[in-house]
């Protein structure tokens, strides 16, 4: 009986050490996190507020981009990934306070895929914007046909700039890159087919006649 008190007391002695050693390195980084959260709200304010100074909302209605909901807009969703990026960055030294090491390697990894959502969001929105100049620009340069035929082949080139970025966003997000690479190239091949073919069927009087005078020239 006296052993298995002395065992008791030995356990709850070694539990008692183990957490008072670590209340230390706890308030430790507690105060980072602390910190990283306190920097990476007032980033976040700095980065919201330059964006609605500079209307960058006003700036992407114009250029087609679709509109989000007011509590999700683009200003929130880009200044939202500044601050989670700082807080991973704050994460990292507290986890390894407190000892964390496999947390760590998760945090570094996270750390390291954040610029790449980033950047997917920017070739996004740059996307919208170049699709709508093509739109226009498709508009502007065949005036000669109907306003609807306008319209649909000027839509035809918006989209098909749309479904590049969308592919290049994923690529950039490493979301099934060898199934997009596969797909990206099906695409090409397919325009390229139809061009051949559009040509060949719509063209085969003009290709005719250059031939006929070729052959008599010879």
């Amino acid at each position: 009986m006296d052993s298995v008190n002395s065992v008791v007391i030995d356990t709850l002695n070694g539990s008692a050490v183990t957490i008072i050693s670590f209340i230390p390195r706890f308030l430790s980084g507690f105060i980072i996190l602390l910190i990283g959260i306190i920097i990476s709200t007032f980033l976040r304010q700095m980065v919201r507020e330059s964006l609605k100074l500079i209307k960058f909302e006003s700036f992407l209605k114009k250029y087609g981009v679709p509109e989000s909901k007011e509590a999700a807009d683009w200003s929130s969703i880009l200044s939202e990934i500044v601050r989670w990026f700082i807080i991973i960055v704050f994460l990292v030294p507290t986890a390894q306070v407190w000892g964390l090491g496999k947390f760590v390697d998760v945090l570094n990894n996270l750390l390291l895929y954040l610029p790449n959502v980033l950047i997917a969001v920017l070739l996004l929105l740059v996307g919208f914007v170049i699709s709508k100049l093509v739109y226009d620009l498709l508009i502007a340069s065949v005036r000669g046909l109907s306003k609807d035929s306008a319209k649909s082949i000027a839509m035809v080139g918006r989209w098909a700039v749309l479904v590049f970025v969308f592919l290049v966003v994923l690529n950039q997000l490493g979301i099934a890159s060898d199934l997009i690479r596969i797909l990206f190239a099906g695409i090409i091949a397919m325009v390229a087919l139809a061009g051949g073919l559009a040509f060949g069927l719509g063209g085969k009087d003009i290709a005719r006649d250059i031939l006929e005078k070729l052959r008599k020239k010879i």
